[in-house]
């Protein structure tokens, strides 16, 4: 039996999200320069949305460029946001084959014009699809994210629009940038590392954590599969007891 066989299609994660790490090391490991592994890290973009459609998988957030990254080298800064141009505009017409769409999360306004042009095309283009959701995570920081939620609360709480006594999780969610995606069920983050890396911090607090020792390039359907794998062999209690799930 294959390991996609294997997967309880009843009992999938309706969010997946995923920190993509290792590119550099994998091409380092080989010789290349490190724009190679970003150029092999989007054909494991590419198989890993496939499968993820293919499974049924609801939400798919992938964390793509962090702001922390914009400290990066000037060339591979360029490099990363050229090689993103492309990889939307090849990939566009597969998404709309596959019934895909695109979203994104982030502080948008620092990515360079044209990628951010490409990237609103690409969303509108396929905002008419019904299948899974893929939502990349551009420019984006969980601190910056929740420091944005706390200025626009207190500028509410400043207008008479809101009372502090009315402020509840749900009114912090709902001024995060994923304030229409469910919070993801499982986190997959690759290359062996085991931190969060200011992704998420407010919705994955609740997530199956699947660390992995394999390389973002290396990542394809079959490593998906066994991590889902994973999280349906955990027990999701959200505080309860496991007698209580029973009952």
């Amino acid at each position: 039996m294959s390991l996609e066989e294997k997967i309880d299609k009843n009992h999938l994660p309706q969010h997946v999200a995923i920190i993509m790490d290792g590119n550099g090391r994998w091409a380092k490991a080989r010789g290349f320069e490190r724009y190679m592994g970003h150029q092999e890290g989007v054909v494991s973009v590419r198989k890993v949305v496939e499968a993820a459609s293919d499974l049924g998988i609801k939400y798919l957030t992938m964390y793509t460029f962090s702001t922390e990254n914009w400290n990066r080298p000037i060339e591979e800064v360029h490099a990363l946001m050229t090689l993103m141009v492309a990889a939307i505009k090849r990939e566009t017409p597969d998404l709309m084959k596959n019934n895909v769409r695109l979203d994104a999360i982030g502080d948008l306004s620092r990515l360079p014009e044209e990628a951010r042009n490409t990237l609103q095309e690409c969303i509108e283009e396929t905002s008419v699809n019904t299948g899974t959701t893929v939502i990349l995570a551009l420019s984006y920081s969980s601190r910056w994210e929740i420091t944005e939620a706390v200025r626009q609360i207190a500028d509410k709480v400043r207008k008479g629009d809101l009372d502090i006594s009315e402020i509840t999780e749900s009114t912090v969610s709902d001024y995060l940038t994923t304030r229409n995606i469910p919070d993801p069920d499982l986190l997959i983050r690759t290359g062996g590392e085991q931190r969060l890396s200011n992704f998420l911090l407010w919705q994955l607090s609740y997530a199956e954590f699947y660390f992995t020792n394999v390389y973002w390039p290396d990542f394809r359907k079959e490593e998906l599969f066994e991590a889902i794998l994973y999280y349906q062999q955990r027990e999701r209690r959200f505080g309860k007891t496991s007698e209580q799930l029973i009952l």
